[in-house]
């Protein structure tokens, strides 16, 4: 498990069993999370020094002691995955990366450009690789009894629309593919828990929305699962004896969990109050525990079968007060330029209005604003601003056309869906016209620079956080996962879709900014580097752009409870000092 509790992200293990719980890594940047081997036996996490998100797996053991490199003989890269099944000296372990130095695989001389590698090393033995393609390849997941590996891949030249291939985990050799054709994706959801039994769950787009699907690697049947619900299905896990799978629904920015019989199809919806999901599983037990949260409630892990609370914060073996709760966000829908019915949340304030308003724009762009806890939400709502959280074309959660309405046509769609949604905040009273904010990160960011040189006057400031301000520059610098999505969305490289990268670049339309902007970034970000942001700071200067430059020592974002403070702070004090009147 992780927790913030210590002042920064680590991980934990817990022995709920024995009610112990101890710190297993102290990184001065903070780790995001970790995960234990289905043994029980080690902690395992994904070490970063830096925050640029290249380094290896490490591991310790889960009653502790010393960590070590999980895979020895994998060199640091990005990560694609991990995968791991076994006990001791007959435990498998593969592990995806991308980039990084290129190693020799067996019989020959490494592969040039080493692009991405699939690597497997049995017990404590050193690494060898398995898998290796220029284009995106990740570890999905190994069958209970490890013999097969399931890949999630982009080898047909798609990145946004992946594909499913199962290895024999040893050997390599292919035992099955499975690709649903050009523009519509595949995604493993879990193998059966159960031994011997080789059904793979997936998670497929044929009918326009996800839906799920099991796939028998013995007999090559797969079978698309009949869900009659609105919205998106995934799949969260399965039943210990492989009898069913724990299904997550989600419509108009909620979820809910529904259990599905494999034999007969029964449906059953699992009571639980309303909000999102931030992760759901079922114990060997059959409880089912969840991750719950919602606009005004901060997330809380709950059991199905006692109704619940099941682990809350500690520090130093002393639980910790609950968090604050906050403003409700309200659902939200309006009508773009294009007559498109777009999907949001709104948090107001208490007070008349209108408000001054902040737009957030989420990044992605494949996410989307839920009914969930969302502390800088509650920071603008605390100082007098409404939140206009749009769900802009590209989203996910409203069907496959929807999210892939950005392919070919990235950046405008969303910028145009961010202003017609303050429109219609200003046009129903809430939000003041004269007092209107775009803020936003990574995409978000990028959005948010467009957005204030695409329409400058509709802005009294801006914060764009980690974005994409230099679409070229960012490109040549961002990380090979990265540049495969960007291939995938532009229809090619800088060198074949150049024109489109500029035209769609902030950079472009700098001269026109005329709105206060503040911008955050990460001296160490891999996904929207440095130096492409430095490219655009230096020409709102060259411009005469009222703007401020926050560095951070860090990646994409930090893990850093005081920094994330100091940041939230920088960005209400540049905001708050720019808008006349001032919020209350």
């Amino acid at each position: 498990m992780a927790s913030n509790a210590s002042g920064a992200w680590q991980v934990y293990a817990w022995d709920a069993g024995a009610g112990a719980r101890r710190q297993v890594t102290d990184d001065p940047i903070g780790v995001p999370g970790g995960t234990i081997t289905p043994d029980g036996e080690l902690v395992v996490w994904f070490a970063d020094p830096t925050g640029d998100e290249v380094g290896h797996w490490r591991c310790q053991p889960f009653p502790g002691g010393e960590d070590r490199p999980l895979l020895p003989g994998v060199p640091d890269a990005w990560t694609t995955g991990l995968a791991v099944q076994g006990r001791g000296g007959t435990r498998l372990t593969a592990v995806g990366t991308a980039g990084g130095p290129a190693a020799e695989p067996p019989g020959g001389p490494a592969a040039e450009p080493p692009g991405y590698t699939v690597w497997v090393a049995e017990g404590e033995g050193q690494a060898r690789v398995l898998h290796r393609h220029p284009e995106p390849v990740g570890v999905a997941g190994l069958s209970a009894d490890g013999r097969l590996l399931a890949l999630t891949h982009a080898e047909h030249g798609d990145a946004i629309h992946e594909a499913v291939r199962v290895l024999d985990a040893r050997s390599g050799h292919v035992v099955g593919d499975c690709w649903d054709g050009p523009g519509l994706g595949l995604g493993v959801a879990g193998w059966s828990p159960v031994e011997g039994d080789e059904r793979l769950a997936l998670v497929h787009e044929r009918q326009g929305r996800d839906r799920p699907a099991v796939w028998d690697l013995a007999t090559g049947e797969r079978r698309d699962l009949a869900v009659d619900l609105p919205g998106e299905v995934d799949v969260a896990g399965w039943w210990p004896d492989g009898s069913a799978l724990l299904l997550v629904h989600t419509h108009e920015g909620r979820d809910e969990l529904w259990r599905l019989e494999l034999v007969g199809g029964a449906l059953e919806r699992l009571p639980h109050e309303p909000g999102t999901l931030a992760g759901a599983g079922v114990r060997p037990d059959g409880d089912v525990w969840f991750r719950h949260t919602s606009g005004a409630t901060p997330p809380v892990v709950r059991s199905l079968a006692r109704g619940a609370e099941v682990v809350g914060p500690e520090l130093d073996g002393q639980p910790l007060p609950p968090a604050p709760g906050g403003v409700a966000h309200r659902p939200w829908w309006f009508t773009n330029g294009e007559g498109d019915r777009i999907h949001g949340f709104v948090a107001e304030p208490d007070g008349p209005r209108p408000h001054p308003v902040v737009m957030l724009v989420h990044g992605g762009p494949t996410s989307a604003y839920r009914d969930a806890f969302m502390p800088d939400v509650q920071a603008w709502v605390d100082h007098g601003f409404t939140v206009g959280m749009v769900n802009y074309r590209g989203s996910t959660g409203y069907g496959v056309a929807f999210r892939d309405r950005l392919v070919g046509d990235p950046g405008f769609p969303e910028v145009a869906d961010v202003v017609a949604g303050l429109d219609d905040l200003v046009a129903s009273g809430v939000a003041d016209p004269n007092r209107a904010v775009v803020a936003g990160g990574s995409w978000g960011g990028y959005v948010t620079l467009l957005a204030i040189g695409r329409h400058p006057d509709r802005w009294a400031a801006a914060v764009a956080a980690v974005p994409v301000a230099d679409y070229l520059t960012a490109y040549a610098d961002e990380a090979p996962g990265l540049q495969a999505f960007d291939r995938s969305l532009f229809g090619g490289d800088p060198a074949t879709a150049g024109d489109l990268y500029r035209e769609r670049s902030p950079l472009t339309y700098v001269g026109a900014v005329a709105t206060p902007v503040l911008v955050l970034a990460g001296d160490n970000d891999s996904r929207c580097p440095i130096d492409q942001v430095l490219n655009y700071v230096a020409a709102l200067g060259t411009g005469g752009v009222d703007h401020e430059l926050y560095r951070f020592d860090a990646g994409h974002g930090s893990m850093v409870t005081e920094e994330r403070v100091r940041q939230m702070a920088a960005e209400l004090a540049f905001v708050t000092s720019r808008l006349r009147p001032p919020p209350t």
